[in-house]
């Protein structure tokens, strides 16, 4: 398998892994009086500022909100949530990629759509996340070496995006779209070549037997090669599976790299932790899944509260209007995947992957010309970000229209399921 393969099929893991975590911690927010009680209420006050057309950035930095500021982008926050939330729901995979693009396809700029995506994921992660349950499993050397890496991670990704900000903000739309369009556009290839694939096949399967490490049989030979290196304090763990060691040093390394893509891009991060605890690492899913839970809620938590909330990077009433959304999104997605065929599923989620590539990359030549990196005329670069954003909004749209259809036209047989 190439390498290239390879990074997508990680890349995929990693992204049904968070989506598993996101549905998780849905539904213990849904199926929560108590915690549906509390977003209500932290909803009201918001809701009430909302209408009175008054934006509530922590900071008091109101010209780091969307130009066009109204009523109307509460609204779309809403929606912005609730297509991520089917997309995850209803795919298992991608809806967190959506996000970002999506609020700055809406008029809000790249470093406060990061920002506001990143306290989503934050307040649904403290919110939903049931910490007892599954605290057993989790490995406090791996946590501790882990989140030495991820905290710190947080702070250079956040630099990174308030430096570019600060310079110039055009550069840091420019930086976060360039990010945005490598990543789904790569993601959009690989999975638009496996949906046409599994399509002509028409055969679902594959892929090799698991074992109590979650991985493939055994552990991955990067796995073993990474325990065999002794580089002190070595953290042991997974005492009930046997017992491995693997060093301090590429704990902190991984989690570097996770805290970087959680300030980097709004995405919290979890969504590679668990390929990478797997099949890097070589821990259990169990030890994973624990360890996990910890690392989103503190990467998630630095890099919102510490590197934007605090320069007032933050739009509560955008987060709020997300967190609302996606917890219907989520449940009525999960609920659609028992009346629709699996192929299609895998289509829509390459065909969202690829919309929000095309959102993102159509963006680039605008503002490579206003950076005077290139030089594209104003008429085209304009007509190539509109055609990207209708692009983007029609694919959205559909899915979610063809989601909701199907959810309505089997409420009943759902009902009998359930």
């Amino acid at each position: 398998m190439s390498f290239p393969r390879k990074l997508f099929e990680f890349l995929k893991a990693a992204s049904i892994a968070h989506a598993k975590w996101d549905y998780e911690v849905s539904m213990n927010i849904i199926r929560n009086r108590k915690k549906m009680l509390i977003l209500l209420a932290m909803l009201a006050p918001i809701l009430v500022v909302t209408f009175l057309d008054a934006a509530d950035i922590i900071g008091s930095k109101q010209t780091y909100a969307p130009a066009h500021y109204s009523n109307l982008i509460f609204m779309v926050s809403i929606a912005v949530g609730l297509a991520a939330g089917l997309i995850t729901g209803c795919i298992g995979a991608g809806g967190g990629f959506i996000i970002t693009p999506a609020l700055m396809a809406a008029g809000v700029k790249g470093i406060l759509a990061v920002g506001t995506d990143v306290f989503h994921i934050f307040a649904k992660a403290i919110m939903g996340t049931t910490v007892h349950k599954k605290l057993g499993n989790v490995s406090v050397g791996l946590a501790m070496a882990f989140l030495t890496g991820s905290i710190g991670g947080t702070f250079i990704g956040g630099y990174i995006n308030v430096s570019l900000y600060n310079k110039d903000p055009l550069l840091s739309e420019a930086f976060i779209s360039s990010v945005y369009a490598i990543l789904l556009g790569f993601l959009g290839y690989y999975a638009m070549a496996d949906f046409l694939k599994s399509r002509k096949a028409s055969s679902g399967g594959g892929g090799g037997g698991h074992d109590s490490h979650g991985g493939p049989s055994g552990m991955t030979a990067l796995s073993v090669s990474l325990q065999k290196v002794n580089i002190p304090p070595m953290i042991s763990f997974d005492e009930d599976f046997g017992g491995r060691k693997i060093s301090w040093l590429f704990l902190a390394i991984g989690g570097m790299i996770v805290g970087m893509l959680a300030a980097i891009m709004g995405v919290g991060g979890g969504f590679v932790t668990f390929p990478m605890f797997v099949y890097v690492f070589g821990v259990s899913t169990a030890t994973t899944v624990g360890t996990d839970i910890l690392q989103i809620i503190f990467t998630a938590g630095f890099a919102a509260i510490g590197q934007y909330a605090i320069y007032g990077y933050v739009f509560y009433t955008l987060a709020m209007g997300m967190l609302l959304g996606s917890l219907i999104g989520i449940q009525v997605g999960a609920l659609t995947t028992k009346v629709v065929k699996g192929i299609h599923i895998r289509g829509f989620y390459a065909m969202s992957i690829i919309a929000g590539f095309i959102n993102r990359v159509s963006t680039l030549p605008k503002k490579f010309t206003e950076l005077e990196v290139i030089n594209v005329p104003t008429g085209i670069s304009s007509a190539i970000e509109t055609g990207g954003n209708i692009i983007f909004w029609i694919v959205v749209g559909f899915f979610g229209f063809w989601v909701l259809s199907k959810f309505f036209a089997n409420i009943k047989t759902l009902r009998e399921e359930g």
